[in-house]
């Protein structure tokens, strides 16, 4: 993703009109906001539950497919599943952050440019949007492992099963899915084939 990110990036500078690519990146930016305020909402649910006290022990201990010894051990383990959130968290802030520079820096970018300046402005707005777009996943992959620290409350079993599976299944949707194989043909594409900046206002070559 990183050389198809960096692609669009060298494409964006030769637009004359750079409104889709800030719509894009708008939409990214809307969807890390909703799931920075989903994780808050998950956060003040395990914080209420990490703080309930005697009661909150006694409830949960009561319900038969929990499997936690003592009072210490359940605070714990909602302690991990609370750590996996704020981590979370941090990262969907800091893709905010990123997004709001690189959408700054797209506004920034001259629109004549000759081809080396298109590709040093391209490759310089990249390097903002890369790390953005990566914070952006790895918020999303704090999910997975908030939830196999919360199968913990069902055994120890039940940990190791869900974290070898939240790894699995992470593993096989970014190396193995169709979806990432379409994405390394992409980018084998993008790698292969020489780029041609734009300039500003040229026509297309079928209207020459």
């Amino acid at each position: 993703m990183t050389v198809l990110r960096a692609a669009w990036m060298r494409n964006m500078v030769g637009r004359d009109n750079r409104f889709m690519d800030g719509q894009l990146l708008g939409h990214t930016l809307n969807s890390a906001s909703f799931f920075a305020s989903s994780n808050l909402i998950l956060i003040a649910a395990t914080a209420g539950a990490l703080f309930g006290g005697e009661s909150t022990f006694r409830s949960v201990s009561a319900l038969e497919v929990i499997r936690t010894s003592s009072r210490f051990q359940f605070e714990f383990q909602l302690a991990v599943v609370l750590i996996s959130l704020a981590r979370g968290l941090l990262d969907f802030i800091w893709a905010i952050r990123q997004m709001n520079y690189s959408i700054a820096a797209i506004g920034a970018v001259p629109e004549v440019l000759t081809p080396e300046e298109a590709e040093r402005f391209g490759a310089a707005v990249a390097r903002l949007l890369n790390p953005a777009l990566s914070s952006f996943n790895s918020g999303i992959r704090a999910y997975y492992f908030a939830l196999a620290a919360g199968a913990w409350l069902f055994g120890p079993i039940a940990l190791i099963a869900a974290t070898l599976g939240a790894v699995t299944v992470l593993f096989w949707r970014q190396r193995r899915s169709p979806a990432a194989r379409a994405i390394g043909d992409l980018r084998r594409l993008i790698e292969t084939t020489p780029w041609r900046p734009k300039t500003p206002g040229e026509a297309p070559p079928d209207a020459l």
